[in-house]
């Protein structure tokens, strides 16, 4: 089998979540047969040889180094030798491009997208352009940026709600794990919610509130397409605390809905990832207005969680496959190439 090297953690907002990831990774490629070498990557850049007894796991350890071009893993004098990297890193510095880019100059392969669509996607504004381009239905938005912005708050935030209505949905436009975005209501509410999202970045998108059902497919490679499930959050909307830190929040696989639009999100699902030139995997996020405009694309996250209660792995495994089958299938998929 494959020696594995499995990259977590990382500079971004995301960064616990991914160390959670990487515990469950580690675990179900470990079964499958694989070595793997878990590396921790800290919110400074630091890279780290890990204790797998710590759960969760943590960056830090034995300080690693990675050599470009060659890609050498090197740990003091030694060298680490893989065939191939997980990186099961989410948000900036990791899930946009900028890893990926890394080990596509040292030639090694690894699992997900590729630099172009990993940064497609990562950019919500972005993604929703290609996706209305290719005849994909997504919600109406808007872009903020801060530089505009602060010139006049109030001015941007009263055209906004013009156009958008309200409630809305405003989120940092390079992050994931809902991590900075909020709901709100009113102008007040809105520019408190825009100055929080530029904490992570300066664009922000603004998006029209849907009152919709919450639907997501995991793809694979081909693309395959799983059967769809369904958030049941236990908070107002799947906000951070929701999808991580509330027992109460549910995914359920397969939703409940009629053969016919099972099949029809499975299949506008695979034209997204098409879209942005997918490969390897991501969850396509989608709301559903039953008595308005049917399915709507919310995001394509090209890294996303793989925790216990996470809903790309528990969708494979609603279809046939099990955790450490699909763990083995992403690193086969990444060894097979482009």
């Amino acid at each position: 089998m494959s020696r594995v090297l499995l990259l977590f953690g990382g500079r971004s907002a995301e960064h616990e979540v991914s160390c959670t990831s990487a515990v469950s990774i580690y675990d179900a490629l470990g079964e499958a047969g694989h070595h793997v070498i878990p590396v921790g990557i800290d919110r400074d850049g630091e890279w780290w040889i890990v204790d797998s007894a710590h759960r969760p796991f943590r960056a830090e350890g034995r300080p690693a180094a990675l050599r470009l071009p060659d890609g050498r893993l090197l740990v003091g004098d030694d060298d680490l030798g893989y065939d191939v990297v997980f990186p099961v890193l989410h948000g900036p510095y990791g899930e946009d491009g900028t890893m990926q880019g890394v080990f596509e100059i040292a030639g090694k392969p690894y699992v997900g997208c590729g630099v172009l669509p990993s940064a497609l996607a990562m950019d919500k504004d972005i993604a929703k352009q290609i996706f209305e381009t290719a005849g994909i239905p997504t919600s109406r938005w808007r872009v903020v940026r801060g530089s505009e912005y602060r010139q006049d708050p109030t001015g941007t935030v009263v055209s906004l709600l013009k156009y958008l209505g309200s409630p809305v949905f405003v989120k940092p436009a390079e992050l994931g794990s809902s991590v900075g975005i909020s709901k709100a209501e009113g102008v007040t509410a809105v520019q408190e919610a825009i100055d929080e999202a530029l904490r992570y970045g300066e664009k922000v998108v603004v998006e029209e509130f849907i009152s919709g059902r919450e639907i997501e497919v995991a793809v694979l490679g081909g693309p395959r397409t799983a059967l769809p499930g369904e958030v049941h959050s236990a908070g107002e909307w799947y906000d951070y605390d929701s999808k991580y830190e509330d027992a109460s929040s549910d995914f359920e696989v397969p939703a409940r809905l009629p053969e016919q639009s099972v099949a029809e999100v499975r299949a506008l699902a695979a034209r997204a990832f098409a879209a942005i030139e997918g490969r390897g995997l991501a969850r396509v996020d989608f709301f559903f207005e039953e008595r308005g405009r049917g399915f709507l694309i919310n995001e394509v996250n090209t890294m996303p969680g793989f925790t216990s209660i996470s809903g790309f792995p528990k969708m494979w495994m609603g279809t046939g496959m099990t955790y450490a089958e699909l763990c083995n299938e992403l690193v086969e998929l990444a060894l097979d190439g482009p």
